[in-house]
């Protein structure tokens, strides 16, 4: 790493709770995103509204690692509901039908997987 700064080094980040704190009460989606042409990861803190949820869908191509921030809500992956909340880390496999429900209070959650590829044409199944 010669030549690189302490903040080149360390890459893109963010304060959880400053980010939490500075949002505005009802802001929704993504509150943050990674950044930067040549990196190789995707990563968004993710805030759903109480009761809100993201549909169930399946990601062909990424595996996706979600870790609860703040609040409660459950991640449905492949059928099984699995608590979503501060501390729970789960990974969620390419091709795995996944949707997430907030609980009362909402959800925070961070989701990383491997930076997407471009859009490419696929054979019809």
């Amino acid at each position: 790493m010669s030549g690189m700064t302490d903040t080149e080094a360390l890459g893109e980040g963010v304060v959880v709770d400053a980010l939490l704190r500075e949002a505005a009460a009802d802001q929704a989606g993504a509150l943050w995103r990674l950044t930067g042409a040549e990196r190789q990861l995707d990563a968004n803190v993710v805030r759903l509204r109480p009761e809100a949820s993201v549909a169930e869908h399946v990601e062909p191509d990424l595996d996706v690692l979600v870790l609860g921030i703040a609040g409660r809500g459950t991640l449905r992956c492949g059928g099984v509901a699995h608590p979503l909340e501060p501390g729970v880390l789960r990974l969620v496999p390419h091709g795995a039908a996944r949707g997430v429900a907030a609980g009362p209070e909402g959800v925070v959650y961070l989701t990383v997987h491997r930076r997407r590829p471009g859009m490419a044409i696929r054979p019809r199944p």
